[in-house]
């Protein structure tokens, strides 16, 4: 990114601890460069295909979609408390290939993501998200590994 400003920052959450800790990162980059924020979370249609068909998708995918509020909420509620604003995403399909996606779309300088986060902490070094969305974006991905936690 040598001689590139970064004007948009994309944060890549799923409400799990270990991005929380990604979010302050991003906020902070933004903060510094006065970039823009946006916050994404990706409900993943993949869990469909685990739920036994008796469940109801509708029902899932409220739960999901709560919880995507939630994620993209905490986000927006960090950046205001340091008089910022961020942008809220949802969307759905696989998380790697969407956050690329809008990132691209979006003319994003900067994706910033947590390692573990639902893909627990039996993936080594990193989750099988990030470890995606470094492989294939040609945006700069920043990578927060998770800390504090035994393995």
């Amino acid at each position: 990114m040598a001689g590139k400003s970064i004007k948009k920052i994309l944060i890549a959450t799923d409400g799990s601890d270990y991005t929380k800790r990604a979010v302050e990162y991003g906020i902070e980059i933004a903060k510094s460069t006065g970039a823009k924020l946006y916050a994404i979370y990706v409900i993943d249609t993949r869990a469909y295909d685990s739920l036994p068909e008796s469940a109801p998708i509708e029902y899932a995918y409220l739960l999901l979609r709560k919880e995507g509020e939630i994620a993209t909420e905490y986000v927006a509620d960090r950046a205001r408390a340091i008089g910022m604003e961020a942008e809220k995403i949802i969307t759905e399909g696989h998380p790697a290939e969407e956050i690329i996606k809008y990132a691209e779309e979006n003319s994003i300088d900067l994706i910033v993501m947590g390692t573990f986060g639902k893909g627990g902490v039996n993936r080594l070094l990193l989750g099988s998200v990030a470890s995606k969305v470094i492989r294939t974006s040609k945006i700069p991905v920043l990578v927060v590994p998770i800390r504090d936690v035994e393995l």
